[in-house]
């Protein structure tokens, strides 16, 4: 985490937000109020994990509407690269770019990172549960690619109960 962030937690009003999708058109999270929104936070398009986690959300994301959700992704990378993404792994979900990382920033999740030893600064994986009145209901800070589109749907259920 860089100096100044805030570290959001469960019960907070999510921080509002409009991005450019991958046709460049603008999308705010206020487009769904009344509805679940999974916000997930990922590196980079086209690299392993992430494209692990983009296509496993894509794989339920049908069974995750039917219970009011809808799944955004964002990333610093640009919406032309979101398109590219998006057409070779046939993906579904909606990915937005945050260019200048105002949106990573304002979620708490840009800062030093460390892979394979190196030490940068980048985006930490990590999702945000919404509920329709636009407060976070759950958070993930650490994600295992491979369970956890089920382990968020897992969440949506219990809280709809």
């Amino acid at each position: 985490m860089t100096v100044n962030q805030i570290e959001l937690q469960v019960g907070d009003n999510a921080p509002e937000f409009c991005l450019p999708d991958k046709d460049d058109k603008e999308v705010c999270l206020k487009d769904f109020k009344g509805k679940y929104v999974i916000v997930y936070f990922y590196p980079k398009d086209n690299t392993p994990g992430c494209t692990t986690e983009a296509i496993g959300f894509t794989g339920i994301l049908p069974e995750l509407q039917k219970l009011n959700a809808e799944v955004i992704g964002i990333s610093a990378d640009s919406p032309e690269s979101h398109a590219k993404f998006i057409e070779k792994k046939k993906l579904k979900v909606t990915l937005l770019s945050d260019l200048d990382k105002n949106v990573i920033k304002s979620y708490g999740k840009w800062g030093k990172r460390s892979f394979r030893g190196k030490d940068y600064m980048g985006v930490a994986r990590s999702t945000f549960l919404i509920n329709p009145d636009g407060k976070i209901a759950y958070i993930w800070s650490k994600v295992s690619v491979g369970r956890h589109p089920k382990e968020v749907k897992k969440i949506l259920l219990e809280l709809k109960i």
